[in-house]
């Protein structure tokens, strides 16, 4: 007889109760994602939850529309400003409203070197003048502009000027709708080249000379042949400075403030011709920038106009620079837009 091999147990009995237990936990869970999805969906704007549920035969969510980019302002898109006015008081008055305080009093400045060449300011601005100006702010320094367009009623014209930097030249200038120069050049002018005229005897500030802004070191000339009377007089508010009288009994003085260091070679007594060059021009003295200030006197008090002395003449744009120009004035004059006149 076999021995009795030991037994390594039967089966083990099967707990009812492990089955129940696993459908009951998938079941929960299920019921937990339902409850889930619908309080997401809840939350959803019904046009978005309509179409998130919405499928392509190709198995592939629909794309929501997605909104058209606004429109961008033409004229901020080009990193300018435009101020438009119609004027009913000063013109400082006008553009400070228009442009704000920070900018608004050094734009009327800028803006009226341009008027000057069309009209007496303030006198000839009448109420109900109107004035377009595309302009750039700048940090410490005054407003850049770019273009003006004036409705006179004194003159009944739309007077128009704008920006143009010629291809080889040192300056921007403002020009004319037709490529000539806003500004009236001098001949035998006692400065050689210069960026812009600040200021003019008709421009209402009461000066007494015409301004050029000019970098320190532009050549000055003596516009007519004549003796230096003195120099470096009043420097506090001349800084360097020079007087001629012309030569001939005409009884005309020039003065030249403002100027760089002067030679020793000029002292008073020396005589000089028309077109000798004199000194260079500086930022001396009561001077806020780099210019020259030409005055022209004639005896002791009576102040001249140099424009009216001097001929004059407007210089014009050479024909290779006129379709760039051209192109300038139409893009300038699409961001100008319409005036508030309606012209």
């Amino acid at each position: 007889m076999r021995p009795n091999l030991p037994t390594l147990g039967g089966p083990p009995k099967r707990n009812p109760f492990g089955p129940v237990v696993a459908v009951s936990v998938i079941l929960g869970a299920a019921a937990g994602g339902v409850w889930w999805w619908k309080q997401r969906m809840a939350d959803v704007p019904m046009d978005v939850a309509s179409q998130s549920a919405l499928t392509v035969d190709a198995g592939t969510l629909a794309q929501a529309p997605v909104a058209p980019p606004l429109p961008t302002d033409p004229v901020k898109a080009a990193g300018m400003e435009r101020a438009s006015i119609r004027i009913e008081g000063p013109l400082e008055t006008a553009l400070v409203q228009a442009a704000g305080p920070e900018v608004g009093p050094a734009l009327a400045q800028v803006v009226t070197r341009t008027l000057v060449w069309w009209v007496r300011v303030p006198g000839e601005i009448l109420r109900g003048d109107t004035l377009d100006v595309l302009y750039q702010r700048r940090p410490n320094e005054e407003p850049l502009v770019y273009a003006v367009r004036f409705v006179s009623g004194k003159t009944g014209q739309t007077h128009r000027a704008y920006r143009f930097q010629p291809t080889g030249e040192t300056n921007a200038r403002y020009y004319l709708p037709g490529g000539d120069e806003l500004e009236l050049r001098m001949e035998h002018s006692p400065i050689d080249s210069y960026e812009q005229i600040t200021s003019l005897l008709r421009d209402g500030r009461g000066h007494k000379g015409v301004d050029f802004r000019a970098p320190v070191g532009t050549t000055i000339r003596a516009p007519f042949a004549g003796v230096i009377k003195r120099k470096n007089w009043n420097f506090g508010s001349n800084g360097n400075c020079i007087e001629l009288v012309e030569s001939g009994g005409k009884g005309r003085r020039a003065l030249f403030l403002h100027l760089a260091e002067l030679p020793r070679t000029v002292q008073a007594g020396m005589r000089v011709s028309a077109g000798q060059v004199l000194a260079q021009s500086g930022n001396t003295g009561h001077s806020f920038a780099p210019h020259l200030h030409y005055q022209l006197m004639l005896g002791e008090n009576r102040v001249l106009d140099p424009f009216d002395q001097h001929k004059t003449f407007r210089a014009a744009l050479a024909a290779p620079q006129k379709a760039s120009f051209e192109t300038e004035v139409q893009r300038l004059d699409g961001l100008l837009g319409t005036s508030v006149a309606g012209k």
